[in-house]
């Protein structure tokens, strides 16, 4: 897309007929080219939100009711039960299951996430698509690249597009993809209603960081490879968890792993991931004891996977 439209209102035509596009927060010309930019990989229709906490919002009030009982992965990213947990004053009951492993029966929402941030255990697909409630996959991490959470049999696969699908740490966004027509519509009106709009430079940032997603992918997981045998084989690091695919590795230190994670110049200590800037955290600070307090999380980025491994094994000498 050559140009942003950042207009917020757009003029009715000369018999006084609003057109497609009336007011931004309803929606906008660069933000339905990225939809349809991403509901093409994914296949199914794209609906943009202003963030992944964002998206994950919409779906509980566009999915849920009072009394919903929604099965979440142990181990997701802890920012969406943190979220759910905002609704059970409104009578959304959440309860974790080991996502390798059957759901729950008698709930009405199984969400899963491939894989998991940060344990990285992925769902066992043959019984999620059993499962007779509706199934959400959070494929943050994987992105259509490695996985296409709809051919699966997801009923709605939810983006934190912040991450890899815009890669430059430039941008807030969030997505949902459906084939369900009512879901979207439901979707689309409860963005509409709340508010969990989209900017257009956002909409734009994932225009152009669809272009690379699949070089960026592919280099992504070619270094997380070669990085997650070396941290294997590291006497200072007790586990490593990698799912085989994507820019996500999860390793456990003994005692504090401050000192580790404060040592990395190439490295960037900060929270987030999925960016071509390789980063890396504990993430026991946010996330407390559902996690390994030694946990360290490394976001791959697209730097010389060499120049990344000395400035890990340089910070594991602090372990």
């Amino acid at each position: 897309m050559s140009s942003i439209d950042r207009a917020t209102v757009w003029p009715y035509d000369e018999t006084g007929r609003p057109g497609e596009f009336v007011y931004q927060r309803y929606g906008h010309p660069t933000g339905a080219a990225a939809e349809a930019a991403l509901g093409e990989l994914e296949g199914g229709e794209a609906v943009l939100f202003g963030s992944g906490t964002a998206a994950v919002t919409a779906c509980v009030f566009a999915l849920a009711e009072p009394g919903t009982t929604l099965a979440i992965a142990e181990g997701a990213y802890f920012g969406t039960s943190v979220a759910f947990s905002e609704f059970a004053q409104w009578g959304l009951r959440v309860t974790e299951f080991d996502q390798t492993r059957r759901p729950p029966e008698g709930v009405d929402i199984v969400w899963v996430e491939s894989p998991a941030n940060p344990l990285l255990t992925v769902p066992n697909w043959d019984t999620v698509r059993a499962h007779r409630g509706l199934r959400v996959c959070d494929a943050t991490a994987s992105t259509p690249v490695y996985l296409r959470a709809l051919d699966e049999g997801a009923d709605v696969v939810v983006h934190s597009a912040t991450k890899f699908l815009t890669g430059y740490h430039d941008a807030m966004l969030g997505a949902a993809v459906t084939r369900d027509e009512e879901i979207a519509a439901r979707l689309r009106q409860v963005r509409t209603r709340l508010g969990l709009s989209a900017s257009p430079d956002s909409a734009a940032a994932l225009l152009k960081g669809l272009k690379t997603l699949d070089l960026r992918m592919e280099r992504h997981t070619a270094s997380a490879r070669e990085l997650a045998a070396r941290l294997d084989r590291h006497p200072a690091v007790e586990v490593v968890r990698y799912p085989g695919f994507g820019g996500l590795i999860s390793f456990d230190v003994s005692g504090d792993p401050l000192p580790v994670e404060t040592a990395t110049r190439v490295i960037a200590n900060q929270t987030s991931l999925g960016g071509v800037v390789s980063s890396m955290e504990s993430r026991y600070r946010w996330e407390g004891d559902r996690i390994p307090a030694g946990l360290l999380r490394l976001s791959v980025g697209l730097e010389d996977v060499d120049v990344l491994w000395a400035d890990l094994e340089q910070a594991l000498a602090n372990a």
